[in-house]
């Protein structure tokens, strides 16, 4: 059976069968696809357009990931990421097969260094969601992740044409925002969490684009 372009032209499909693993995907975000601060939020790009414009910002990166993890065979899953005081963040997330069980791992592009890729070394997804929380923080200094999603398969959005539209995408994090969300944390841990780290907030600031 032929795999499916998904609507991608000869040229699109070429970028993304150099794509052949989460690392290599996780590598273009970060080296081939600028941070986009320009545009402060106002976009949501679907995966044709970050191609085309050779940009992206933390949500159209992880639709950008779901779609390339798609083209080779993994499911277009996101996970959105709750934070107080602070940006929410999305990823894009795949599971590996072991021996006796599946692990879990992410994709994400980020101006913070701590909250890109994860290997598929977590059991289950409060674990991955965990791995980014000492390096989720605010310009204050405090740590502000709170919540997690269930993921989100985009098939529910092929409706829309969601990979290859030259249209905005909003609806994709619109429904993000909508649907319920896992706390991590009680109240009472949450009123002794300490301040960040100097050091560790100097260190995931590394290549951060102003």
């Amino acid at each position: 059976m032929p795999p499916i372009d998904f609507g991608f032209t000869a040229r699109e499909r070429s970028i993304f069968r150099r794509l052949s693993s989460p690392q290599k995907i996780q590598c273009y975000l970060d080296g081939e696809l600028g941070y986009d601060t320009g545009t402060n939020g106002s976009r949501c790009r679907s995966p044709r357009s970050v191609l085309r414009e050779g940009i992206a910002q933390c949500v159209d990166g992880a639709l950008f990931g779901a779609a390339a993890l798609r083209m080779i065979g993994y499911p277009p899953l996101l996970l959105d990421l709750e934070a107080v005081r602070d940006d929410d963040h999305v990823l894009a997330i795949f599971q590996v097969q072991g021996r006796a069980r599946s692990h879990w791992g992410a994709i994400a592009k980020s101006n913070y260094a701590g909250l890109r890729f994860r290997e598929p070394v977590y059991r289950t997804l409060r674990e991955l969601v965990m791995s980014y929380f000492e390096h989720y923080y605010n310009p204050a200094g405090e740590k502000t992740l709170r919540r997690y999603s269930r993921p989100v398969n985009l098939s529910r959005f092929d409706f829309m044409h969601w990979m290859t539209t030259h249209e905005d995408v909003w609806a994709i994090p619109e429904y993000l925002s909508t649907i319920s969300h896992t706390p991590l944390l009680p109240d009472g841990v949450v009123r002794k969490l300490g301040r960040m780290d100097d050091r560790l907030q100097a260190a995931g600031l590394v290549g951060h684009v102003r």
